[in-house]
């Protein structure tokens, strides 16, 4: 359940996944148009289903929803889930092929239908991070490490629903009022409730917003002002986003390179230039090796 590709961060011309850092009124503001919440958490096995919040199942439910039928594909189940739950969303040639072919189908029938296109099997597998050594049958010792996954929530026919690809079906958590937040207070409630399901001080959470591309305004916001008082507002603000794309491009790049070159060569250049320092680096390795082990062991999250 644990994603190798949390997002590609620009969706299509008019969406993007946006980093967000706290649920509060003004950082929620500050993403309008607002169109979901895709929500990380650590899974639990046993755990409350519903997140300690008091939502039931909708085996009705008239939006899109498909299941995740595959490992390690959740966060790219809880995009398209949303995604496709967005008015009017302009999803892409493939995509809308795929959704248009798929209606009428079960949810498990849905999920199979998309995770067997290869299209886009190979833009979810484009961002795993490539090895050049494999590690399999080399009798090392297994660690089991801890499982995440990616839930949305959204709005939709005045209520808000959670889109959780290994449940049954979509979760209706309430109605919203129209007034003030809107759907944005409720979701912050249902996701504030399942954050207290965790020990006091957990950080195992991470939350992402789909949400209308601001750039396209704010461009025609600096056009339209001319060299008026507002210019300079508009400005820093494209600066921004063009700053946190360029930044999404790198780490996507860092993503898809393999670095084991360098660090081989790093450690050749750093064996003939100083041996001591080498055999130095060898020794802190083992030893943060014996500490992590002795750390998993007694976590009891070592398997021998």
């Amino acid at each position: 359940m644990d994603d190798d590709v949390e997002s590609s961060w620009k969706l299509f011309e008019s969406l993007i996944v946006d980093d967000l850092y706290s649920l509060d009124s003004a950082s929620l503001a500050a993403l309008q148009p607002l169109h979901a919440l895709v929500f990380l958490f650590k899974w639990v096995a046993g755990a409350d289903e519903k997140g300690g919040a008091s939502g039931s199942y909708d085996d009705e439910f008239p939006g899109f929803f498909m299941r995740q039928v595959v490992n390690n594909a959740c966060a790219t189940i809880a995009v398209l889930n949303g995604l496709f739950n967005i008015p009017d969303a302009d999803v892409g040639e493939q995509l809308a092929q795929l959704q248009e072919f798929s209606n009428g189908m079960d949810a498990e029938t849905r999920g199979d239908i998309f995770t067997s296109s290869d299209w886009l099997r190979t833009q979810h597998n484009s961002l795993i991070p490539p090895s050049a050594i494999s590690l399999a049958n080399l009798g090392l010792p297994k660690t089991s490490e801890d499982a995440y996954h990616f839930v949305v929530y959204l709005p939709h026919l005045g209520a808000v629903y959670e889109l959780d690809g290994l449940k049954r079906a979509p979760m209706n958590h309430g109605a919203y009022p129209e007034s003030g937040e809107g759907w944005a207070a409720k979701a912050r409630e249902v996701i504030e409730q399942r954050i207290s399901t965790y020990p006091p001080g957990s950080i195992h959470f991470n939350l992402l917003a789909i949400r209308g591309d601001p750039l396209p305004s704010l461009r025609a916001q600096l056009q339209a002002t001319g060299d008026g008082p507002m210019a300079e507002v508009y400005q820093e603000q494209i600066r921004i986003e063009e700053d946190k794309r360029a930044a999404w491009a790198f780490e996507n790049s860092l993503r898809r390179h393999n670095h084991l070159g360098l660090i081989h060569s790093l450690l050749i250049g750093l064996a003939q230039a100083s041996p001591a320092s080498y055999d130095k680096a060898v020794e802190n390795a083992k030893a943060k090796y014996k500490e992590r082990k002795e750390k998993a062991k007694k976590d009891g999250t070592w398997e021998e």
